[in-house]
């Protein structure tokens, strides 16, 4: 299967409760190296002509606080906002809900994981354009111990192991179906949306990544998101950036 020419459909998860991350703000609208983490995701996929849909999943309470702070930043960028669910697959799944007849791939990325890297974005789409599903991963480097009452059990062996990221892109109807097969599945397992169309016996694509495309979880992963994106060389300007873009970012 290959999708010549694919438009494309993101749903951006920002729902979640964040109880890991503690502070007076949730992780999706902290600063990060001079906007919020969810914007930076945001821009990711509005820059580029083949995003046709940007959704945005929120919780009812951050309304407010979306549409004072950055109401006019997403309007610019036509992002469209709706309320998630209480987990993140009842998020996604409400998201299919709002995507349009005329898109070929949906998308489906974390908020936080604001250090993607455009040719990584590039890369996953194409993939998922040639095969109908593909996810970023990075290979597992660390030593990995399994655990039973806080004493070893065995050292698992890693090769062949990867840490699934996002954004996650399949082929919109391929991901519609797993959906629909969703509550045939024990749901406490369901950890991402590449295991659902692995339980249709569906074959996902890896797009190999490193580390930095960083999940902020935790308060440090601040610092070290903002450390991955100062590194990096700086893009132009390219086109407007929208209103408000200095007193807001």
């Amino acid at each position: 299967m290959k999708i010549e020419n694919s438009s494309v459909a993101v749903i951006i998860c920002a729902a979640g409760s964040s109880s890991r991350f503690g502070g007076k703000r949730k992780k999706p609208f902290v600063d990060v190296a001079g906007r919020a983490a969810f914007l930076r995701s945001v821009e990711l996929f509005a820059d580029r002509d083949d995003v046709k849909q940007i959704l945005l999943a929120i919780a009812p309470e951050d309304e407010e606080l979306v549409h004072v702070k950055w109401g006019p930043n997403l309007a610019f960028f036509n992002v469209k906002i709706y309320f998630g669910g209480a987990e993140r697959f009842d998020t996604v799944k409400k998201g299919l809900e709002l995507v349009r007849d005329d898109i070929d791939l949906i998308a489906v990325h974390d908020a936080v994981r604001c250090c993607l890297t455009k040719k990584w974005l590039d890369d996953v789409i194409a993939a998922a354009a040639e095969t109908g599903a593909a996810i970023l991963a990075c290979p597992v480097v660390a030593t990995i111990k399994e655990a039973k009452d806080n004493t070893i059990i065995k050292t698992v062996d890693r090769a062949g192991l990867y840490e699934a990221q996002t954004p996650q892109v399949f082929e919109a109807e391929l991901l519609r179906k797993a959906y629909q097969n969703l509550d045939k599945l024990d749901k406490s397992k369901i950890s991402d949306d590449a295991q659902l169309v692995e339980a249709l016996g569906g074959k996902v694509s890896i797009v190999e990544t490193d580390s930095s495309n960083i999940k902020i979880t935790r308060q440090s992963d601040i610092a070290i998101a903002e450390a991955i994106l100062k590194a990096r060389p700086k893009p132009g300007a390219k086109g407007p950036a929208g209103p408000y873009i200095e007193a807001q970012w």
